[in-house]
């Protein structure tokens, strides 16, 4: 009999931005013949579900996966799982409250760390510290009673080694899924950017993702074409950058997220340089998939990123310091940096790898 593996904590597949979801989609990919797996889906209207994708089943939650409502949706599919499946993979911990019923079920719980979120609101000025000390607590119950504990990059490793004394699985995210797509004359009418040479950034619409700054430098540097892809509208961030910047300037381009994975592709894959500007994630996957594309890579530099790129991309910490790197770039170096970014990649960054990291876990 084959195990029955939940997957749970993410908006459902198919996968559009975040790493979360992108890991579920492979999983399902890649271990649909190992087990039968379940994958539980946020809200979604009737007339847009699915029964399965991947062989794998789709349940549908009546709540939304991030927000306040995280908690109850989180919670809702861990317990419904509990009841129909041997193995929980939780990624993050919004669901909390639902880890004690493990020991009701007698269930294994592979968790994913995910990050560290109380980094992520330390410093907020309304009820910083009672996030701080509730997300403390939460991250201490979900590693409690978790029978694996996975971690996305060698920092939070590190941390959950030195606060907890647990050895967890350090399971970053593939990249090679990300594929060279050549520019055509349509492309180059839907997106006349594409006719000169450009940098890009594709990223969330959140504050910690610092696409404030990229801006603010590319203004500075008007002999260099910025491309930055993102969905606007989940924020007030992102609304108001937008409103500022849009057709503002004549070397930025601000485009609305782009969930066609072929036009996606090919944007990054003809881009001369990628700018990944995450502060509070640990691998990113589309930072992954650049270093995939054998794209230079200039990082804002947290100690993250410095261990996904291992110290050999290029950093900056605010705007200056990026006017200063894209101002002293030459075309040698930039090969340079795009050969060894790929080379990091396919020695770590590959699904085949990271799958079998998982379904030694799940066993």
């Amino acid at each position: 009999m084959k195990k029955k593996v939940a997957i749970i904590g993410t908006n459902g597949i198919p996968a559009k931005y975040g790493g979360f979801e992108t890991l579920t989609e492979y999983l399902s990919k890649y271990l649909n013949q190992e087990f039968n797996l379940t994958a539980y889906c946020a809200k979604t209207p009737k007339e847009k579900r699915l029964t399965s994708i991947n062989n794998t089943r789709l349940v549908y939650i009546p709540f939304k996966a991030n927000g306040w409502q995280s908690l109850i949706y989180d919670a809702i599919s861990i317990i419904h799982a509990f009841i129909k499946n041997d193995v929980l993979v939780i990624l993050g911990f919004s669901g909390v409250f639902a880890f004690p019923f493990k020991f009701f079920f007698r269930k294994k719980i592979v968790f994913n760390i995910g990050g560290v979120e109380w980094k992520k609101v330390r410093g907020k000025k309304s009820f910083g510290k009672l996030e701080v000390i509730s997300k403390k607590w939460f991250e201490k119950i979900c590693i409690y009673y978790s029978d694996v504990v996975i971690a996305d990059n060698q920092v939070i490793w590190d941390y959950v080694k030195t606060t907890y004394g647990i050895d967890c699985v350090l399971a970053e995210y593939g990249g090679n899924h990300a594929i060279y797509k050549p520019i055509n004359e349509h492309l180059k009418i839907k997106y006349p950017f594409l006719s000169a040479k450009y940098d890009v950034t594709v990223s969330r619409a959140q504050e910690d993702m610092n696409i404030h700054l990229i801006i603010e430098a590319y203004k500075k540097t008007p002999e260099r074409n910025l491309v930055v892809v993102s969905n606007w509208e989940i924020s007030e961030y992102g609304k108001n950058l937008k409103q500022e910047n849009k057709n503002k300037f004549p070397n930025i381009f601000l485009e609305d997220a782009i969930y066609n994975v072929d036009e996606l592709n090919a944007i990054r894959s003809n881009a001369e340089i990628y700018i990944h500007s995450h502060s509070l994630c640990g691998t990113a996957p589309s930072l992954t998939e650049a270093m995939f594309l054998k794209l230079p890579v200039i990082c804002f530099d947290v100690n993250t990123n410095r261990a996904s790129t291992e110290n050999n991309s290029i950093y900056f910490s605010n705007s200056e310091s990026l006017v200063r790197e894209l101002k002293s770039l030459d075309q040698n170096n930039i090969e340079r940096l795009g050969e060894r970014m790929y080379e990091i990649a396919q020695r770590r960054y590959n699904w085949e790898r990271i799958v079998n990291l998982y379904k030694n876990s799940i066993n």
